[in-house]
């Protein structure tokens, strides 16, 4: 039951991100960008540090229009007149979405500038010699997008049902970078037939239906060689 419980705590959280992706324009804009600046990652050598800085960064602005979404969303359950005091609450939210949109450009600018001249395009060379932080970024890509691509059909619930399978697209995703990394056969005929489990579990628990989990596998598949092909 506890387990259960906390399921639908995550359900709810990545319900009210999926809200917002939906509803509101400007978190349409930092998701984007929040895909072309993890994506950007590829093309330089940064360190933990910056990349750790990056995270914080896009973090902190979604959270706030997370909370500014939440925030007009009261206020417009409870005032359904003018009033000078809820003009202000939306003002000030919308104010500190704005700050850490600005922090963000700051942080961006100062990370990648002197960067700029040093860009590598060379995908696969890098990432076979890059550490594993790097690789990592490729499953957020591929969770964003799978995320966005869910609000968009608005079926099921964000960890159950609805176009395509989340699961399905990570596991096939994780599987399709073991296969570009490595020349093992063994490892990479075992790490589709554990991406294969995967989809088939979410049938079996008729939590997705056969479509929706081939979709999944399909799209986590594509974007994976996609994120390969754009860098090599």
């Amino acid at each position: 039951m506890k387990g259960r419980k906390l399921v639908d705590s995550f359900n709810y959280a990545i319900e009210g991100i999926i809200y917002a992706v939906r509803t509101q324009r400007n978190m349409k804009i930092h998701m984007v960008a929040s895909l072309l600046v993890l994506t950007a990652c590829f093309f330089y050598d940064l360190s933990k540090i910056e990349l750790l800085i990056i995270t914080i960064t896009i973090t902190m602005v979604i959270a706030a229009e997370l909370i500014n979404t939440a925030i007009e969303s009261a206020i417009d359950t409870t005032t359904n007149y003018y009033h000078p005091l809820a003009k202000i609450a939306k003002n000030t939210a919308a104010g500190a979405v704005l700050v850490t949109a600005i922090n963000a450009v700051v942080v961006g600018y100062i990370i990648f500038w002197d960067k700029l001249t040093s860009a590598t395009f060379s995908m696969i060379g890098k990432i076979k010699s890059s550490e594993p932080y790097m690789i990592f970024i490729i499953l957020v890509i591929v969770s964003v997008a799978t995320l966005i691509v869910k609000a968009i059909y608005g079926e099921g619930t964000p960890m159950r049902g609805g176009m395509p399978s989340g699961h399905s697209a990570i596991a096939f995703s994780i599987a399709t970078t073991i296969a570009l990394i490595t020349e093992e056969p063994v490892s990479i005929m075992l790490s589709y037939l554990l991406a294969f489990i995967v989809a088939q579990s979410r049938v079996d628990s008729e939590v997705h239906s056969v479509l929706e989990v081939i979709c999944g596998g399909i799209f986590g598949v594509l974007l994976t060689l996609l994120i390969f092909k754009i860098f090599h």
